[in-house]
């Protein structure tokens, strides 16, 4: 055991999968010389080689392309793309390709493949370094789609990513690379390895996809999130001494529905919050199934506290992204609907 920031958390699981498997092998723009623009892959190169841990030209598309081929052809490719923001040019190779290869060859061939995408804002990052396209690839049957919230998590979910028969989106919220960010932008920030989350089993461990987590039980309501929101939601439930249950959802694709019924069956109301913009995220999809699944346990609307329908601003950062005062007063409306 070892604390660890989230970036030790995740060069760690790469780390373990490259010693482990000699098919493992990691690329993207960046990631072997320099270690990644956030340092993820930090020693790989230099401990394993440049045959499996090389940096790629700056070509989305061909990154993914590339690592689809590995992967079909029995490798285990783990790539990064270097913001989320830069996925859409590999969009179609992930669609159509990866998340297809199994049911279009009538299970002859899988493709065991991870792609990493920091994601998010909170970073003065603008519209180009802030976006959170995660609804884009839960809408694509034949992905599995995971966000950790904090070190253990990461190392976790990656292994059990990596491990994976089929593609795996590992989101990482880059405003929770350093610690846990609770909103309050203008507080000091507490790091990873002064907080208890940041203890991180050293060797090979995984997080099963498709099992949330109670981050926070109670008995008031329940919050389905993930991310950085899961931190911004505890802020919001302290301030207003609810008595919140807050279920980290950790895997978006499969999604837990036995620990969302489960809990909404429980707290009767439902606040859902994510960074991502309101119209067609993937609070939409969670508000739909608690309503298709809980509709008589509700004693009031499901509700949601999302990032506004515009690009993700720079000047106007903590206006757009969803802080604990917008969640706050979710909280109090739907304890008074």
């Amino acid at each position: 055991m070892a604390q660890m920031t989230m970036i030790e958390a995740i060069q760690s699981a790469h780390d373990v999968a490259m010693d482990r498997d000699e098919r493992v092998v990691v690329f993207g723009e960046d990631v072997g010389y320099f270690g990644g623009v956030f340092r993820c892959t930090a020693g790989l190169q230099e401990k394993y080689g440049s045959h499996r841990c090389f940096d790629a030209p700056i070509n989305e598309s061909g990154i993914v392309g590339a690592a689809i081929g590995m992967a079909a052809y029995g490798l285990k490719p783990v790539v990064e793309i270097q913001f989320a923001d830069y996925m859409y040019p590999a969009y179609d190779q992930i669609v159509s390709e990866a998340a297809r290869i199994r049911h279009r060859s009538n299970g002859d061939f899988t493709c065991p493949l991870v792609i990493r995408m920091p994601t998010g804002g909170g970073i003065f990052g603008g519209q180009t370094h802030s976006q959170s396209p995660e609804a884009l690839l839960t809408h694509v049957s034949g992905l599995k789609v995971v966000i950790p919230s904090n070190p253990r998590d990461a190392k976790g979910l990656l292994m059990a990513a990596i491990d994976d028969p089929d593609p795996v989106i590992v989101l990482e919220p880059k405003r929770l690379y350093n610690g846990p960010f609770d909103g309050h932008h203008d507080r000091p920030v507490v790091p990873w390895k002064k907080h208890a989350l940041g203890d991180v089993d050293d060797g090979h461990f995984s997080i099963p996809l498709g099992e949330a987590a109670i981050y926070r039980p109670g008995s008031d309501l329940t919050v389905l999130t993930y991310g950085t929101m899961v931190y911004v939601a505890e802020a919001a439930a302290n301030e207003t001494g609810l008595d919140v249950e807050i279920m980290d959802l950790r895997t978006l694709l499969p999604l837990d529905m036995d620990a969302i019924e489960t809990s909404v069956a429980k707290t009767g109301r439902c606040v859902i919050i994510h960074e991502a913009t309101r119209t067609s995220g993937f609070g939409a999809e969670l508000s739909a199934v608690v309503q298709e699944t809980c509709f008589y346990a509700l004693e009031a609307p499901v509700t949601r506290v999302c990032g506004w329908d515009t690009p993700y601003p720079h000047a106007q950062e903590w206006a757009y992204f969803p802080g604990p005062d917008r969640v706050a007063a979710a909280f109090r409306a739907v304890m008074e609907a």
